[in-house]
């Protein structure tokens, strides 16, 4: 009885791939909407609507529907990075690691993945403003994957005594 008790009034803690999971979709999606707002403010040359561009035609992905189906898609493919980030880094303390991933994103994005986005300009041709805010965000947002990410390995797994994989 005691047993059926004290499992309502704690429930489960959410398993460690939920968690980054939802970091992924979160980051992704939460950093995107920063990146817009930068946009907006003529901060940044780039919108999240740039990752429609190679697969979707028409005006439509310009619209307020675009803008809000590129941000849920940035947020997917982010689950991806915080899965990236969970099999490679984990095990780092601090967050040194985090930012170093974001600097890596950013670099990945703007030279390797560059020539897909045909609406974004050569790394050299972009404004320092852009470089400036594109750089600052992607740091963040690995600061935020790495250091979510990390805590959670470090200060529950590690410490529950679970084994480490």
């Amino acid at each position: 009885m005691e047993n059926e008790i004290k499992e309502r009034r704690y429930p489960k803690p959410m398993s460690t791939l939920t968690m980054v999971f939802w970091t992924g979709l979160f980051g992704g999606v939460f950093w995107s909407m920063i990146g817009y707002l930068a946009y907006l403010f003529s901060l940044t040359e780039i919108r999240p609507t740039i990752i429609l561009e190679p697969w979707a035609l028409g005006d439509w992905k310009k619209d307020w529907l675009g803008t809000v189906i590129s941000i849920i898609f940035i947020g997917i493919f982010s689950v991806g990075a915080a899965f990236v980030y969970y099999v490679t880094l984990k095990k780092f303390k601090g967050i040194w690691p985090g930012v170093g991933y974001g600097i890596v994103l950013f670099l990945l994005v703007f030279f390797v993945l560059n020539p897909l986005f045909p609406g974004m300009s050569p790394f050299l041709q972009l404004s320092r403003d852009t470089i400036i805010t594109s750089a600052c965000i992607y740091i963040v947002y690995g600061l935020f994957i790495g250091y979510s990410i990390s805590y959670e390995f470090q200060n529950v797994i590690v410490q529950d005594n679970e084994p480490i994989t």
